[in-house]
């Protein structure tokens, strides 16, 4: 391919690319949102975004309405670092460095518009993801 084909090509692979991230973020989140629900989770929970410049390092997803031990058993903390990535990779808004969701609608609020975004684009989505959350468990197109 040479450089003029390259630039023609620009705005296909922007789109390509765009839709490929969107259902990662789709296939993560309803993962995730399949793992809260078996693991009994429901209500509210904070999701304190990281912060370099002080003490909080690391994102922290804190239980306000259920057990804190069930997040703490379920979810290390590269799950709660992958939500935070997720949510703003969605265009979430935090509200003073943190989301404050019910984990009820973290598909409904933050997934479904992204399988709707898909499915506009001729994306053919499953249900849910079958199994875990790694990628290379998501259906093939073969």
């Amino acid at each position: 391919m040479n450089f003029h084909q390259l630039l023609q090509t620009r705005e296909t692979l922007r789109r390509q690319a765009r839709l490929a991230d969107a259902a990662f973020a789709w296939h993560r989140l309803a993962g995730l949102g399949r793992r809260f629900a078996v693991a009994g989770l429901r209500g509210r929970v904070r999701l304190r975004l990281a912060d370099p410049g002080s003490d909080a390092g690391w994102p922290a997803l804190t239980a306000l309405d259920g057990s804190q031990s069930v997040i703490e058993e379920h979810f290390t903390d590269e799950d709660v670092v992958e939500l935070s990535d997720l949510l703003a990779f969605v265009g979430a808004e935090p509200d003073d460095g943190a989301h404050v969701l019910r984990i009820e609608d973290l598909e409904p609020r933050f997934a479904e518009p992204l399988r709707r975004e898909l499915e506009r684009a001729g994306v053919s989505v499953p249900a849910i993801p079958r199994r875990g959350l790694d990628p290379s468990e998501a259906p093939r197109a073969d």
